[in-house]
């Protein structure tokens, strides 16, 4: 029987266990995607407690607490104590087996307070006093995990109305790891929202452009994009839902920005004419400036509200939702692709079922460099055990794993870099198994240079961060 989380963790062989130790281990991390607060950075945050650090703003934590049963004062609220919620969390962790949070958790203790014991409620007073205790040493702030962490840029996810006061002062102060805005226009393409003409005015003032018109908060936009631009950014990010492919003229797109402007309903097919335009016109600035996109796609979002009445039939989760998003997509990448207007890509998606969708796709719009367009490390829900595995076989078979730009925290944590260590433990397992088999060939030259080029290389050339 093999001991949980020894130094072979998930390493079943010998190649997958030279793999990792001898290669994946020592590859600094470049984090493409996250969701680090940019001050903490700034300011070396100092973290009062585990608990501020673990559970501050960890959904994943609050979701498996509230499954559990535990009252929500104890996941948000402000009228309980770090330790009540600490004790809280330690009880429900003895229910997570097989839940990723299991792992991750004790990966977190392992890797950054040498803590190998099980978290339970027998242990949790020790294990918080002891974390706490070694939160006071400087080497626990926020650069000092990312430094422990062999962290060797970020890139924070930044609306466009956004200073970038932070991500200036961490670059001249000399922190040698990068910290790098990542644009995120969401609110400028939610015209359905109630707060979309605040958001439009909010832009106009912080781009000095007056905005009466669609093309003039493009206009704004484009000043907000050269900004992020000399300041860094190479990278863009969109949410969505689904992609669209509902023709529009450019009257018809002023007209739907005039009535959600006047704060008049808006027809689905508007909303959605008006997003295939919004994210055309983002895609073609972005190509303009040599950026990569990203496209996180298939979260339905605020579902603890009226928003089941909202959702038609077609939610982009069922076979034929599925069909038409790739349809969607394939039309909306051709015509960026036609107008030579398709940058580097990268694709999320929430529904596994689509991973062979997804990893046949790129296969139509890839040229003129490796790996121009990705498919994405299993997102949110997906960057697990299962999810990664079922991700990285889908684009094994179909397309080019050794292309791979790999992992990434998608997190808002300072604790969450295990996650690439857990990804890299994954993906040599996957080959180290393959070469048990016989289904490779023991070539440690080709294998070695795999495993490092997914971990760290692949992501360090395709990314314009350099």
């Amino acid at each position: 029987m093999k001991q949980f989380n020894d130094e072979n963790f998930l390493l079943e062989t010998s190649v997958a266990q030279d793999l990792y130790h001898n290669h994946a281990a020592k590859m600094p991390i470049i984090d493409y995607h996250c969701h680090l607060i940019p001050e903490m950075v700034a300011n070396d945050h100092k973290f009062k407690s585990i608990t501020e650090l673990w559970l501050g703003g960890d959904h994943y934590k609050w979701r498996a607490m509230r499954t559990n049963g535990v009252d929500e004062r104890f996941c948000t609220g402000k009228d309980t104590s770090d330790w009540e919620k600490f004790e809280k969390w330690a009880e429900t962790i003895t229910y997570c087996f097989r839940n990723p949070l299991y792992h991750w958790s004790h990966l977190e203790l392992k890797t950054a307070f040498g803590i190998t014991k099980q978290l339970s409620p027998k242990t949790a007073r020790e294990i918080f006093d002891e974390c706490n205790e070694k939160l006071k040493q400087p080497e626990f702030s926020a650069r000092g995990l990312m430094r422990h962490y062999n962290v060797e840029c970020v890139c924070t996810t930044d609306d466009p109305v956004d200073d970038l006061r932070y991500h200036k002062q961490t670059r001249e102060s000399g922190f040698e790891v990068k910290m790098i805005p990542a644009w995120r226009p969401d609110k400028a393409m939610n015209i359905e929202k109630p707060e979309f003409p605040q958001y439009v005015e909010q832009l106009s003032n912080v781009s000095g452009v007056s905005i009466s018109n669609f093309k003039e908060m493009v206009d704004a936009l484009q000043k907000r994009h050269d900004f992020f631009h000399e300041n860094g950014c190479r990278l863009s990010d969109h949410g969505i839902e689904e992609f669209y492919d509902e023709e529009y003229t450019d009257s018809q797109i002023e007209t739907i920005f005039s009535k959600a402007m006047s704060g008049q309903q808006l027809s689905e097919f508007e909303i959605r004419q008006y997003k295939n335009c919004f994210l055309t016109v983002m895609a073609e600035m972005d190509a303009d400036a040599d950026w990569t996109q990203q496209f996180h796609y298939g979260a339905i979002r605020d579902n603890n509200t009226a928003m089941y009445e909202k959702l038609g039939p077609d939610t982009g989760f069922d076979s034929i939702g599925e069909f038409n998003t790739a349809r969607a997509m394939s039309r909306f990448l051709n015509k960026l692709n036609m107008k030579g207007k398709l940058t580097r890509t990268i694709l999320y998606t929430l529904n596994p079922c689509a991973n062979e969708v997804i990893a046949t796709m790129l296969g139509n719009f890839q040229g003129g460099e490796p790996g121009k367009i990705q498919f994405g490390s299993g997102w949110w829900f997906n960057d697990q055990l299962d999810g990664m595995t079922r991700q990285m076989n889908a684009l094994s078979v179909l397309g080019l794993l050794s292309r791979f730009v790999g992992m990434l925290t998608d997190s808002r944590s300072f604790l969450s870099y295990p996650r690439h260590e857990y990804f890299r433990r994954l993906l040599c397992n996957i080959l180290g198994n393959d070469v048990e088999k016989g289904l490779l060939p023991n070539d440690q030259e080709i294998l070695s240079r795999m495993v490092e080029d997914i971990s760290y290389n692949n992501a360090r050339r395709y990314f314009k961060f350099y």
